[in-house]
């Protein structure tokens, strides 16, 4: 998972909002750090969600 769908999966946030997020350090590491940015696992992404955004823990993407 892209910081594109992270800022999707989270509601549209922006992307400087996903780099602030991303880089705290209760946010998933990503597992891959590429020229067009870092990748995450999505069961971490979602195992974050489910944690600190419950309110949108239960909506999958594209709902």
């Amino acid at each position: 998972m892209g910081s594109a769908e992270i800022g999707r999966r989270l509601g549209g946030l922006s992307r400087t909002r996903i780099y602030q997020l991303t880089q705290r350090r209760n946010f998933p590491e990503p597992v891959a750090e590429l020229e067009m940015g870092n990748v995450w696992l999505a069961e971490d992404v979602e195992a974050w969600i489910a944690e600190h955004r419950p309110d949108i823990a239960e909506t999958t993407e594209g709902e």
